[in-house]
């Protein structure tokens, strides 16, 4: 089914899926989401799929698991158009999470679905947009990670250090009161840093990567090692291979 269409400044969603009754109740979240109008609704992924490509929504909130063609199939199908939509994930299940990073969904929001909750996850498909219509967006802001039974959002820009540990990588982020808390990821440091803004972050090391504004300055420890020494009294040695882009970073 479609519905009329939305204003300019609304995002015309398609919701996708295999629970009717999921559907109709997603569709009366939506209606009461300032920004957000409902363009149509498909119950499987092929179906989805075709509308998508009718349709051309703004934004595709897609449920994981469907018979033969499954949310995350679908996810990477819509991510090869000319023009892709924002998805959300909303989902039963939160073991893939992970998946749905690498597939940069803008969030994957846990059943059942409150309005609060879908109208936080609308608010940053809106973000997204405004940062791509100022020229930004082409880097990763924020981060999905596990933490005890839920997920967590991180913001790239509170993350200080990323460092590589086997398959995973370590997120120390900074908390309001001073400290720090970590995180692990599954993702490598070096696909990792093809993510991040090179304005905000280099990597000094092939285990690690700071974001620049954690650097205090830059220690010669002699024989031609360096190290960066961090805003919380931290050193991190600078391997040999990236310490020309650390020098150049200090303007030398």
């Amino acid at each position: 089914m479609a519905d009329c269409a939305a204003p300019p400044q609304q995002l015309r969603a398609l919701i996708v899926d295999d629970e009717p009754l999921a559907v109709e109740r997603m569709q009366v979240i939506c209606a009461g989401i300032e920004g957000l109008s409902v363009a149509g609704t498909a119950q499987d992924g092929a179906s989805a799929l075709h509308l998508a490509g009718s349709l051309e929504p703004d934004l595709v909130l897609l449920d994981m698991t469907m018979p033969e063609l499954d949310g995350l199939s679908v996810a990477r199908a819509l991510a090869r158009a000319a023009n892709p939509p924002a998805v959300i994930f909303v989902t039963a299940h939160d073991n893939f999470a992970v998946e749905a990073f690498d597939l940069e969904a803008v969030d994957y929001v846990l059943k059942p679905v409150t309005p609060e909750r879908l109208g936080r996850a609308v608010s940053r498909v809106l973000a997204r947009r405004g940062e791509k219509a100022d020229g930004g967006g082409d880097w990763l802001s924020e981060f999905w990670v596990p933490y005890r039974s839920e997920l967590l959002r991180v913001a790239a820009a509170d993350v200080q250090r990323i460092d590589a540990e086997r398959d995973y990588v370590r997120l120390h982020v900074a908390q309001q009161d001073g400290t720090s808390r970590s995180y692990l990821l599954l993702q490598t440091v070096t696909g990792l840093e093809a993510r991040l803004d090179p304005e905000q972050f280099i990597r000094v090391h092939r285990s690690t990567i700071l974001r620049r504004d954690s650097i205090a300055g830059l220690r010669h420890d002699g024989l031609g090692v360096w190290s960066a020494e961090l805003v919380d009294g931290t050193a991190v040695r600078i391997g040999r291979t990236y310490l020309g882009r650390a020098k150049a970073m200090a303007g030398r």
